[in-house]
């Protein structure tokens, strides 16, 4: 009796929530009509800002476009009100700067809450975001889901080498490290700056030999460390001196030690015989005091304390000024270097490249609330141009931007000129004017309408002109890759345990010296047997093969 009564419970629960019009599965049509010019949005806004009523480059978008935008933005309670709209099915015609994950697009798209903006994405309805598709395949892939549908459109904030008028475009993430040594030391010893790990091995021994912080520098006797950096940390680990060894396990936004080869599948270094045999040489530095005792534990301040004390030999970060201090003129980048004597790596001295920030799809989405996207979508392809996406990240022409140099591209307020004008610094005049949303920036519109920062300028420049002509293959795992549900709870399940695994073996090997030929074949069994090492491999494998497909 009790499950009879159960069961007519579920029921009544079913067909409740069916007569207050729960989302149903989405129609494979799409719909072209043009009627509705009157939307609500709903999302979020920066903390600073006053609401997007106001705002001149929405408006006038929505002018060109023909609408009428109701906002509810806020920067409080976002998800909570987000969740009891969609709960609730009272839903608007799009939500924008919510941040969905893939997972909720997933979710949305396949219960019909969403619609599928694939048709629209055409030449006739969006022809700005249409021909950035087309120019940039990878980004159409980022956003596409595992079932083929898009369901958000693209945003990214990009920064490469082609912001600076470089002829490649590389990421600013491209090669997290940046090494570097002290020739100020290496010229009072006589010594050429080294283009092996066994050079560099010889220049590390002499600088703690001959205690260069105290003979040169006039520091405490015993204050020289040779090298010093943190462990698998992302711009100032030890990382980059793997090169020599044929690979670089950075940490990265993918999962660690991941690496695609040149062929297209994927594969782990940290089960590979290269790995191993240079966990065992660089133990050799750690035993013989080249290397940092604390390098396990120390933070990044106080890696930087010991540098501009005149302390360390050799380190990595991306600026040798911001490291260095006062001592920076003493320093060099070191070239990437060559693996040890009597080693044959395939791709030794190669540095295993990484893809930028991630592209989401999470900040636009159109519910099946909306009467007429295209109208709508008509609107939103206004932001997929470098003038107008500039002035939604940073302010309006007039405003933030206050006029063009010799090259055209538009110089942004000064602190001093914001405080004038505006009684607020230049940041605090951004976030007042910052638009949340589908705000893709692609790298050359820094060369073609802003600048970027000083310092970025710099670091891609060095990327650029020293660091690339070094590398020898550029082959990445894209960031941007789409998984599964089931892939993502494969990978939830495995990806803590498999990188705990490799990373406590690596840094213990380093230390304590090893692995023994007993060690390393229970550690890999562990990765296998334990850590899901194959099941991962064939999940992000299948993302890849999908994303090359969607290209």
């Amino acid at each position: 009796m009790k499950r009879i009564l159960s069961l007519l419970l579920a029921l009544a629960m079913l067909l409740a929530l069916c007569a207050c019009g729960a989302p149903s599965a989405a129609s494979d049509e799409p719909n072209f009509d043009t009627e509705q010019t009157n939307f609500d949005i709903l999302g979020g806004q920066s903390a600073l800002s006053p609401g997007y009523d106001e705002n001149t480059v929405l408006n006038e978008m929505q002018e060109n476009a023909g609408i009428e935008i109701t906002w509810e933005t806020m920067s409080d309670s976002l998800s909570e009100q987000v969740n009891i709209r969609i709960a609730g099915n009272q839903l608007p015609d799009a939500f924008i700067g919510v941040g969905f994950s893939n997972y909720d697009l997933a979710t949305y798209g396949s219960d019909g809450t969403f619609i599928d903006l694939t048709p629209y994405i055409t030449e006739e309805y969006m022809p700005n975001l249409t021909a950035i598709l087309e120019e940039h395949p990878e980004i159409r892939s980022a956003i596409t889901m595992a079932d083929g549908k898009i369901y958000g459109l693209p945003a990214a904030e990009q920064m490469g080498t082609s912001g600076i008028g470089a002829e490649e475009d590389y990421s600013i993430y491209t090669i997290p490290q940046f090494s570097m040594i002290n020739k100020a030391w290496l010229d009072e010893l006589g010594l050429e700056v080294p283009t092996t790990l066994d050079e560099l091995h010889d220049a590390l021994q002499a600088f703690k030999e001959n205690d260069m912080s105290h003979t040169y520098y006039g520091n405490d006797e015993g204050t020289t460390i040779p090298m010093s950096t943190g462990f698998d940390q992302w711009c100032w680990g030890q990382n980059i001196f793997y090169a020599g060894f044929g690979f670089t396990n950075w940490p990265n936004d993918i999962i660690n030690d991941l690496v695609l080869q040149p062929d297209g599948t994927v594969n782990f270094v940290c089960d590979d015989e290269a790995y191993r045999d240079a966990l065992t040489y660089f133990h050799d530095w750690y035993a013989e005091g080249l290397m940092d005792v604390e390098m396990f534990s120390q933070t990044d301040t106080q890696l930087i304390a010991k540098c501009q004390q005149g302390y360390v030999g050799v380190s990595t970060w991306w600026y040798i000024e911001e490291l260095m201090g006062e001592y920076a003129d003493d320093y060099v980048f070191l070239p990437i270097l060559t693996g040890p004597d009597g080693t044959d790596y395939e791709g030794s001295s190669n540095v295993t490249v990484r893809t930028g920030g991630g592209t989401n799809s999470g900040n636009l989405s159109i519910t099946s609330a909306c009467e007429s996207p295209v109208n709508l979508l008509r609107f939103f392809d206004q932001w997929y141009t470098g003038e107008n996406v500039m002035q939604l990240q940073y302010g309006p022409i007039g405003v933030y931007f206050t006029e063009q140099d010799e090259t055209g591209k538009w110089l942004s307020i000064t602190d001093e000129q914001a405080q004038a004008e505006f009684g607020m610094s230049a940041g605090e005049l951004k976030g007042t004017n910052e638009v949340y949303g589908p705000k893709l920036i692609l790298s050359d519109y820094y060369n073609d309408y802003f600048y970027m920062e000083d310092r970025a300028i710099e670091r891609l420049t060095d990327l650029y002109e020293y660091w690339m002509p070094q590398v020898t293959d550029t082959t990445t795992y894209p960031v941007d890759c789409v998984f599964t549900q089931e892939e993502l709870d494969t990978i939830d399940r495995y990806r803590a345990d498999f990188e705990s695994m490799v990373s406590e073996q690596e840094g213990l090997w380093i230390r304590d010296g090893g692995p023994t030929d007993e060690e390393w074949a229970a550690y890999c069994e562990n990765l296998v047997n334990s850590c899901g090492m194959d099941q991962l491999l064939e999940v992000y494998q299948a993302a890849y093969d999908r994303y090359t497909e969607a290209e």
